[in-house]
């Protein structure tokens, strides 16, 4: 998936309605923008994760070149991704 199309995803994700407390008589519904800045979140959240990861196993391991090219790559790739959510 490219990271537009991820964006998208997420963004989409928070636009729909959704019951609060499996009642289904109060909803909570976002605006595009709010759904957008959930999306950042969501996506910040997600960076954070990769890096406490990866710290975590630079801690246990050597770096190895394949661990630093998938530490690399994923990293980049949710850069792009809250890039591409910022231009929606």
């Amino acid at each position: 998936m490219t990271p537009k199309e991820k964006a998208k995803e997420l963004v989409s994700k928070y636009l729909r309605t959704y019951p609060i407390y499996d009642n289904p008589t109060v909803v909570i519904s976002y605006t595009n923008n709010e759904a957008k800045q959930c999306a950042l979140i969501a996506v910040d959240e997600i960076h954070e994760a990769l890096k406490q990861t990866f710290h975590q196993v630079h801690k246990k391991t050597e770096m190895t070149p394949d661990l630093y090219l998938s530490e690399s790559i994923a990293v980049h790739y949710y850069q792009e991704v809250k890039q591409e959510i910022e231009k929606l």
